[in-house]
């Protein structure tokens, strides 16, 4: 009778609150210049908490793009960490792609609605999105289509090469000094290494080295799980299986695992793609050992933290599957970048107050150091409970205080590497 029956405005309702859901533009494949004119949109969307650059190109010459979001974008500042996503490293794997364009997206919607826990993030932290690290893979997969997409069609760059086994090895440098009380951060790279990698790779280490990132993951596909350093095996093969190969920091990268896999819609539940991981995470090694990998790049020779996530059983999923995927990763790609918030952080300093970078923070126990940066500030993640933590640097005493991480944000720690000063404590963080 042209009133609004029940059923009707029912079905109304849902698909408002559907489409509130997965709002911003539609779900599909982008090709390049697809992504390129989605981050510039977002971009002039939100200018005021955004920035576009470029890393680099690859080698048919397509720009490296990162979007940032900021409250100050363009500006490293004191205290607040740098985090990144990487996407689209193996070129027909891009689910990642997709969900990066998409949460690019949805940081700047969330933001311009007020969402409260989105704008925090937004001003403590600068967050950068790569998300394609292989546009020139990714264009020959995507000539393939979702149908044909052979399991390794598209996977290395331009010249069939696989990024992910492209980076300097330092691990086999990082296993030697474990033996012999060596050096156990920021191990220096071998002769010659900008002529042994990839445009791309090269692109990714610079841009390494002129960010102090604190936090990472990198977006695969193939199978569901949050895959956690080291990917290299210390050992060779025993039966054919490698073996568990743990960081200093094991724990800490259990917990970042976990924290992506029980906040993602099932992959926390171990059965995906025809494997069982249980609790949806795995050490990289004991999986399978792979050999000069970028997460374990990132922690060898970065303060960095990184994990791969592997994000769906087929690395070109048809675009329908699109809104399903986002809807069981959102909340897990919000989770895991408020990850950067926890452990301890301050500034380094002299006896004059002037803030001194590359300075050591060292934590009693833990056999990785992480450096402070140009501006002096550390960061370093830590699970709660009570820790002895020294700074160092050279030509000055080193200085030593002991601190208790709780369960919530930073402890901020403010260490005086001087003769003369002890170290301040500031039980909270004010962010």
């Amino acid at each position: 009778e042209g009133g609004w029956t029940f059923p009707w405005l029912c079905a109304l309702l849902l698909g408002l609150m559907m489409g509130l859901l997965v709002s911003g533009s539609e779900f599909k494949h982008h090709r390049y210049e697809d992504m390129v004119r989605a981050l510039f949109a977002v971009q002039s969307e939100c200018p005021y908490i955004t920035r576009i650059y470029s890393i680099g190109r690859s080698v048919e010459g397509r720009h490296l793009y990162v979007l940032e979001f900021s409250d100050n974008p363009g500006i490293h500042e004191a205290l607040e960490p740098e985090f990144k996503y990487v996407g689209n490293m193996h070129g027909n794997e891009v689910l990642g792609r997709e969900l990066l364009i998409k949460f690019s997206q949805f940081l700047c919607e969330e933001y311009r609605a007020g969402n409260q826990r989105i704008t925090r993030l937004i001003y403590d932290t600068r967050i950068h999105i790569l998300p394609s690290m292989n546009p020139d893979g990714y264009e020959v997969a995507a000539r393939q289509g979702p149908e044909f997409n052979g399991y390794l069609v598209g996977r290395g760059n331009a010249r069939e090469i696989d990024l992910n086994r492209n980076f300097p090895d330092l691990n086999a440098l990082m296993y030697y000094y474990e033996k012999t009380n060596g050096r156990n951060h920021h191990l220096p790279l071998p002769d010659n290494w900008e002529q042994q990698v990839e445009p791309e790779t090269l692109a990714v280490i610079k841009w390494m080295q002129n960010y102090n990132f604190v936090l990472s993951a990198n977006l695969h596909g193939g199978a569901v799980v949050a895959n956690y350093p080291f990917d290299k095996s210390r050992d060779p093969r025993i039966r054919g299986r490698t073996t568990y190969a743990a960081t200093a920091d094991d724990k800490i990268f259990r917990k970042l695992a976990r924290t992506y896999s029980y906040a993602h819609s099932w992959m926390h539940k171990g059965w995906n793609c025809g494997d069982f991981f249980d609790e949806g995470i795995t050490n990289g090694a004991s999986w399978y050992s792979l050999s000069k990998g970028m997460q374990d790049f990132n922690y060898l020779y970065t303060n960095c933290f990184e994990i791969t996530l592997e994000l769906s059983c087929d690395k070109f999923p048809p675009a329908s599957a699109l809104p399903r995927e986002w809807l069981g990763n959102r909340e897990a790609l919000v989770s895991y970048l408020e990850q950067v918030h926890h452990g301890i952080k301050g500034m380094v300093y002299d006896e004059n107050n002037n803030p001194i970078s590359k300075a050591e923070i060292s934590v009693a126990g833990i056999n990785h150091d992480v450096t402070s940066g140009v501006d002096g500030d550390y960061f370093r993640l830590l699970l709660p409970g009570t820790y002895t933590v020294t700074a160092s640097a050279p030509g000055y005493l080193p200085s030593t205080s002991t601190v208790t991480v709780g369960p919530a944000e930073a402890i901020q720690v403010g260490l005086c590497v001087c003769v003369c000063v002890g170290p301040i404590h500031q039980s909270a963080v004010t962010f």
